[in-house]
Parts: structure tokens; C-alpha cells; sequence
């Protein structure tokens, strides 16, 4: 796939997913004979993570490690057991804190909700005009 079809697919700007292979987030798996960077299945997925973890507030390090120890952890590379279990823990906790950062988001939008709600009572006491 072309990058346009890529930022189509994953809902991320031509500039992002730039931005993002100069980074070292994500390379494209190949280059046309135009020199247009081509990606593969792998390649969208990766950017599906760096996608989901943005809105969560990890940092470009932060995805840049998690990358790294899946990479390894799918690579069907030969682990030692503690290499193997170093890795696994790392990504629980990743997961660990992705699900306290969703726990926080969701108390936010419980306030937000609750703003809103005192809002519109305002406003159905105001005296029309």
C-alpha cells in the first residue's frame, strides 16, 4: 500500500505517519521503483498501536519500548525463559498503565458530563428573552 491508502486506513495524516517513520516508530516495508514508501499489513498495525496509545499520552519513547518488546516477543526469535519473561512483564506493564489511563479519562468525562448537565440546568431556569 501507497502512504495515502495507509493514512486512509488507519485515520492518521500523510504528515503523521511521516513524522512518525522519521521518529523510528515505523518504516515502510519497501520502496517502489518511484521511490513512493510502500507498507504491508504489518506495517498498518503498528501504526494502529501508535495510534491507540497517542490519545492515552504515551510518549514516542514510551511507544518506541512497547514496539520493541512486542517486536521481540512475535519475532519467533529464540528467548531465554528470563529474557522472555522480562519482556512479557514489560507489556503488562504497558497494559497496566493503559488501563489506569482509561480509568482516568473516564473519570474526566464523568465531570465533564456533570458540567454539562449543570450547564443545561442554567439554562432551563434562565428567563427566555
Amino acid at each position: 500500500m501507497q502512504i495515502g491508502e495507509v493514512a486512509a486506513r488507519t485515520e492518521l495524516s500523510l504528515r503523521t505517519i511521516r513524522h512518525y517513520e522519521e521518529t523510528g516508530l515505523v518504516v515502510p516495508s519497501a520502496r517502489s521503483q518511484g521511490g513512493f514508501r510502500l507498507y504491508n499489513e504489518a506495517d498498518v498495525a503498528r501504526l494502529m498501536v501508535i495510534r491507540r496509545m497517542k490519545p492515552l499520552g504515551f510518549s514516542l519513547d514510551e511507544m518506541r519500548e512497547l514496539l520493541a518488546a512486542t517486536d521481540r516477543l512475535d519475532s519467533g526469535e529464540e528467548l531465554s525463559a528470563a529474557e522472555r519473561e522480562e519482556l512479557v512483564e514489560r507489556v503488562r506493564g504497558f497494559e497496566e498503565a493503559a488501563r489506569q489511563r482509561v480509568r482516568d479519562l473516564r473519570t474526566q468525562l464523568a465531570r465533564a458530563e456533570e458540567f454539562a448537565a449543570t450547564l443545561r440546568a442554567h439554562l432551563t431556569r434562565a428567563p427566555a428573552p
